[in-house]
């Protein structure tokens, strides 16, 4: 429909530039023109407006061959970005797949760097960010599991954990639609310094001896986490949920603790607590056992 539109109104135009040349020079100046018997003078009026009337349409051609130019190549270009982002699609599609594998593989070298190619996946495909989020923290779950019935660990984290949780700790600051989850993991001595794990779900980790040190942790889920002997020297723990968490010898000096929710939390024994002052607006109850003051 458009092009019959089109063709008539390409037709309707020709036909009018053509009736203009025929009869233009008398449409404009009928009144000093003579129909028959044309004089020189006559001749120069007729030549000159049918001059300016090719002149002006070779302008209108020019201008609508520029415009035609203009729409051809930005029609190639949205063509050629299209192409490119398929090609680049389906590099990371294959990058991806290679990583799984290496992920999976039997040699801890091998998970090493399965879990590498993932971060720089990661870091490259703002697409694929939550789906290696999901990945590296599915990994952890599965090879640092805490035993069911609440027994202890198998000791120190391994190289790998300890590799896909620092790829997890300086993942790029994007949108996530769900929370870091990491829920029930054996994560004795993990190395999490300076970590972005804000909202991450730790609830009941055993992060006993963790370097947290200046690690974010605001409005992560920490319930029952065995932080006996941390680090959380300057961590950011506001609005942070730590009920019932261990703190035996954990080191608390310049955490944050804004909001925090310290209910059934015990105190005593931790190390480097500024008082009231760094309890500030924390949350507590008859539960909460702070340090003795003085």
């Amino acid at each position: 429909m458009k092009r019959t539109l089109r063709a008539v109104a390409l037709f309707g135009v020709l036909a009018g530039y053509l009736i203009l040349m025929w009869r233009g020079p008398w449409m404009v100046d009928g009144g000093h023109l003579r129909t028959q018997n044309l004089q020189p003078a006559d001749g120069v009026i007729v030549t000159g407006f049918r001059t300016t009337l090719v002149a002006l349409g070779a302008g209108v051609i020019a201008c609508l061959g520029l415009y035609y130019t203009h729409h051809s190549l930005q029609h190639t270009r949205a063509r050629d970005r299209e192409q490119a982002e398929l090609t680049r699609e389906g590099q990371v599609t294959d990058r991806y797949v290679e990583a799984i594998k290496l992920l999976s593989g039997d040699h801890p070298t091998q998970r090493l760097g399965g879990i590498y190619s993932l971060e720089r996946i990661m870091r490259d495909s703002a697409k694929d960010h939550t789906t290696v989020v999901a990945v590296l923290a599915g990994f952890i779950r599965q090879h640092a599991r805490l035993p069911e019935g609440g027994g202890p660990g198998s000791g120190p984290v391994t190289e790998e954990i300890q590799a896909a949780l620092t790829v997890l700790g300086r993942r790029p600051a994007r949108e996530e639609p769900t929370r870091l989850d990491l829920r029930r993991t054996n994560l004795p001595g993990a190395d999490l310094t300076g970590a972005r794990f804000g909202r991450a779900r730790l609830a009941d980790c055993d992060l006993s001896h963790a370097d947290l040190r200046d690690a974010d942790l605001e409005n992560a889920w920490l319930p029952g986490a065995d932080l006996t002997g941390s680090f959380l020297t300057k961590a950011v723990l506001s609005r942070a949920n730590l009920r019932g968490a261990g703190l035996d010898g954990a080191v608390i000096s310049g955490a944050r603790l804004r909001d925090t929710d310290l209910r059934g939390t015990d105190l005593r024994r931790a190390k480097g607590y500024g008082g009231a002052e760094q309890l500030g607006t924390a949350l507590t109850d008859a539960t909460t056992a702070l340090p003795p003051s003085g």
